[in-house]
């Protein structure tokens, strides 16, 4: 790490080691399939985090960054190529399976909760990739995740907003049955009925919907399903999430990851998230 003035969003030393084994051996092996006239690392790996973890908690463009982090460039290309080369999934999936030892629960989830969120685009989003949510009416993306119990992140999938539910849905639970064969139980709401029901019995899951009360009126917490909107609610506080400014689909779901990660980077080492309330 350099020597400059720390930002809020910046790694601490303890939150550092939870990460610093994937990224070193990630560099390793880059570096061993390098060709001989490759040039070496220039930039530590420990500011490159930093500046992703600092847009994606602040929300600016990238060509914003403070000058005192790598240049905007690097950091923008380093964040590219962790996302095509799965490293910030790795990393999701890693400390996922801290956090679930650290409190008392097995590495590995055996019930999942499935849900979707439409944000609004900015204009540099590419509008093949964006669609109307009509039931919401919002024009932009949507993200469809997939969360623990305890509301960590186990696969995300951003698609235009037009897209339905169950066909995300399905999509969504035959990735979780691949990385996860020991899930046996899902919660949905009604979006997910039908295809997503019988998607998840060819699989082995038992996909349960969770269908809210007709006489009630106004807000009122669902069984089960509030752990996937207290999710919503932890990615919000990470403002590049606020709306979907990435270019590429892949790339928001690549900041989602981000956001879960500095997440849970927190909860293991017993650190909060500074918020406004707290200035």
């Amino acid at each position: 790490m350099t020597d400059r003035r720390p930002y809020p969003s910046d790694l601490s030393d303890a939150r550092w080691a939870l990460v610093e084994p994937t990224l070193t051996a990630w560099r390793q092996e880059r570096a061993a399939r390098a060709l001989a006239f490759g040039r070496p690392p220039e930039h530590d790996l420990r500011d490159l985090l930093d500046a992703i973890l600092y847009v994606d908690r602040t929300g600016i463009p990238w060509r914003y960054l403070p000058h005192d982090y790598p240049p905007w460039e690097t950091v923008y290309a380093y964040f590219a190529r962790w996302q095509k080369e799965g490293v910030f999934e790795q990393l999701n999936g890693l400390l996922r399976r801290l956090l679930r030892t650290a409190e008392g629960r097995d590495p590995e989830p055996t019930a999942c909760i499935i849900d979707s969120q439409s944000v609004k685009t900015s204009a540099n989003v590419p509008a093949a990739t964006q669609g109307i949510d009509v039931g919401k009416k919002i024009a932009g993306r949507k993200r469809n995740i997939v969360v623990d119990t305890l509301g960590l992140l186990l696969a995300v999938l951003v698609t235009a907003a037009s897209v339905q539910d169950g066909t995300a849905g399905r999509h969504l639970l035959t990735t979780v049955a691949a990385d996860h064969p020991g899930i046996r139980k899902a919660w949905a709401d009604m979006g997910y009925k039908n295809a997503v029901v019988e998607h998840g019995a060819r699989l082995g899951i038992d996909v349960e919907i969770v269908r809210r009360d007709p006489s009630t009126r106004g807000f009122v917490v669902q069984p089960r399903r509030w752990v996937v909107e207290h999710t919503f609610g932890w990615l919000m506080n990470h403002r590049r999430l606020a709306r979907d400014y990435e270019a590429l689909p892949t790339r928001s779901e690549a900041m989602v990851h981000v956001a879960m990660i500095n997440l849970m980077t927190r909860r293991l080492t017993g650190e909060s998230t500074p918020t406004w309330r707290g200035t």
